[in-house]
């Protein structure tokens, strides 16, 4: 018997592509090395932008955990509706949204919630229309210490929308989050130093807001480039997301970190439209296409050249192409899976070369019931 690669599936005439699988055998290993890395499964709480689904959630709390962080409030949601007990909305609730917030802690009373500020106008926002709901919301403080997407400069401004939080009657002051996301250096020793350099700050925040007789519950901080880094420190929680599926792209980075990739495109060559180009039916509907080329590593076609992408397209330029025909299929690993899951309503489960089921992308849409 011919031994086929660990991403291959039998029968794959069956497969509609394009089609997203994932490995749960690969997944469940994954977050053994989360918990392995953080040392007590207490210090976790995974993001679960990467993957949506409730299946994943569910392996992580078989595990014990019982933390987590999400983007959306269609997130927060989900998690509510598996059972998790403490949920961050890692995001900073605007407009109609903190009302969506607030009927969301009301729907789910068995979920402990809570939300980011950087703002002391969205603190009083809060504070104002929770009163009028009857609940008391834990804010974080989210800190920006040089990625400058969110947050604010972890200084006195900082220091004084946290004793703001702490005047105000309907929120209460639950920490503090930082996300250092933009610290990317494929040299560990370097991501450390500035890793440190970054933490450093928020670190004398905490002092400061601590000499003023108040107390920082907790201290959020990371993303998975950064999550070994923050995983020694002592009284933090710290939020890998991607670490659960992985991908090319901090595959490549990220060399200390051995997780398994967990999720793999299927697509096929759907034309061979001029000498040495191929097409196949991966275009930016299909795949994360925010970065430059490659966007996936394909296997068996690695010396192809990807040089262009339209919605349902992706070109390659291959001097091997003759051996190839039209309906051929191939495997790869996108670049970055976190959007890329984003593209499908369903993840189909493959176990032994078998399809074994679909796990719905149940978070993909900004909103479930609430």
């Amino acid at each position: 018997m011919i031994q086929k690669n660990w991403f291959e599936i039998e029968d794959p005439e069956k497969l509609h592509t394009p089609a997203l699988l994932v490995y749960p055998e690969r997944i469940a290993k994954n977050i053994d090395l989360m918990i392995s890395i953080a040392g007590d499964v207490k210090k976790l709480r995974p993001h679960i932008k990467t993957h949506k689904t409730a299946e994943i959630i569910q392996m992580q709390m078989k595990k014990g955990i019982n933390k987590f962080k999400c983007a959306t409030i269609a997130e927060a949601e989900l998690l509510a509706l598996n059972g998790a007990k403490d949920i961050l909305l890692a995001m900073q609730p605007v407009g109609a949204n903190i009302h969506r917030f607030l009927k969301l802690m009301k729907a789910y009373p068995d979920s402990q919630f809570s939300t980011l500020v950087d703002s002391i106008e969205i603190a009083n926002e809060i504070s104002s229309l929770a009163e009028a709901e009857g609940v008391i919301v834990s804010l974080f403080v989210d800190l920006n210490t040089g990625m400058n997407r969110t947050g604010i400069t972890p200084d006195g401004t900082a220091l004084s929308l946290y004793k703001k939080i702490g005047e105000l009657d309907f929120v209460k002051e639950a920490g503090l989050h930082s996300y250092d996301g933009h610290l990317r250096n494929p040299d560990f020793s370097e991501r450390k130093k500035a890793c440190d350099l970054a933490f450093k700050k928020v670190l004398g925040l905490k002092e400061s807001i601590e000499k003023e007789g108040l107390k920082v519950n907790c201290l959020v901080l990371g993303g998975s480039p950064s999550f070994p880094i923050h995983a020694k420190r002592d009284g933090v929680e710290v939020s890998p997301g991607t670490t659960l599926l992985w991908d090319e792209g901090y595959g490549n980075l990220f060399k200390e970190m051995p997780f398994l990739k967990a999720a793999v495109l299927a697509c096929r060559i759907i034309s061979k439209p001029a000498e040495n180009i191929l097409c196949l039916d991966l275009g930016h509907k299909a795949i994360a296409s925010e970065m430059s080329f490659p966007r996936l590593k394909i296997f068996g076609l690695e010396e192809s050249l990807q040089i262009g992408q339209s919605e349902e397209h992706l070109v390659l330029e291959y001097d091997k192409s003759d051996g190839l025909s039209i309906g051929d299929l191939f495997y790869g690993i996108p670049k970055h899976i976190c959007p890329t899951v984003a593209k499908y309503p369903k993840l189909l489960t493959v176990k032994d070369g078998k399809l074994t089921g679909e796990w719905k992308v149940a978070a993909r849409d900004h909103q479930l019931n609430i």
